[in-house]
Order: C-alpha cells, then structure tokens, then sequence
C-alpha cells in the first residue's frame, strides 16, 4: 500500500513538474507578445499580464512538490554539516513533519479562499474580469500535493535505518 501511494503521488508530482515547465514557457511566449504588440504595433493589451501572473503563480504552487520530491530547493546545510547521521536524520524529520503541518494549513486556507471566490462569483478588477477561483485553484492544489509529497518524504525518512 506504501510503494502504490507513493508511486502515485510521486507520478502526480511528475506531472505537474512538468505543467509547470510549460506553464513557464507559456508565461515568456505572452510576455514576447504583449511586447512585440505594445512597442511594434502600438496595439493595448488587456488578457496578457494578468495571464502572465497567473501562469507563472500557477508554475510556482504546482512546480512546488516536483521540487521537494527531487532535493531541488535551496538548502542551508552548515548546520547538517556539524552534526553526526543520526540528528541528521532527526533534523530532517522535524523539518519534514513542520513542513506537513504548514502546507496542510496552507492548503484549508488557502481552500476557504477560493470557496469564498467561487460563493462570491469573485472576479479581478481589471478590464479583462478573470473569476479568481482560476488563479486561486492551482495554489489550493499545489498546497495540498505538496502536503501529498510531505508524507511520502516523512515516510521514506522512516524507513531509514536509526
């Protein structure tokens, strides 16, 4: 039951890795677009920045778990560095547990808002009007893939010998 979770969490992980990936090089392409159209052609732009943000937002929460799952993140391990395996261990546990504890958070909250955007028929105030439950979507569910990804890696953490 273990390896059938964490395969599938991982392959999900994968995926949005990926969506993330291009979710990114759709955020360049417009952001080329917007500029070729605002100073060549004089032309206004009224969906491109907005889709800009919410694309490269949406990259940032779904890309989240691909990069805990790969050791990706930035690191300070000076302190790691100092210690023997054993707190080694007990340091990444602790940190993986109150990592859990703040995406888990993260995600009801994050939850309630888009519930709240949904309820309200929230939409931003530009000309464009994007109902926020589309930006606010990938954020609740980059939260709580990355809450996901946290139990597999606290699950793997214990499986190691002590």
């Amino acid at each position: 039951m273990n390896r059938v979770f964490t395969r599938w969490v991982e392959g999900l992980t994968r995926a949005c890795g990926v969506l993330s990936a291009l979710l990114l090089v759709f955020a360049m392409l417009v952001v080329c677009q917007m500029i070729m159209m605002r100073y060549v052609f004089r032309a206004p732009t009224i969906w491109q920045t907005e889709a800009v943000v919410f694309g490269a937002t949406a990259a940032i929460f779904l890309g989240a778990p691909y990069v805990l799952m790969t050791k990706g993140h930035v690191g300070v391990d000076f302190i790691q560095m100092l210690v023997g395996a054993r707190t080694r261990r007990w340091l990444d546990r602790v940190g993986a547990w109150l990592g859990l504890a703040f995406c888990v958070l993260m995600t009801a909250a994050t939850g309630v808002h888009l519930f709240e955007a949904l309820d309200g028929g929230w939409t931003t105030s530009s000309v464009a009007a994007v109902p926020l439950w589309m930006p606010l979507a990938p954020v609740v569910f980059g939260f709580a893939l990355l809450s996901l990804q946290y139990v597999v890696e606290i699950m793997k953490l214990s499986g190691e010998p002590s």
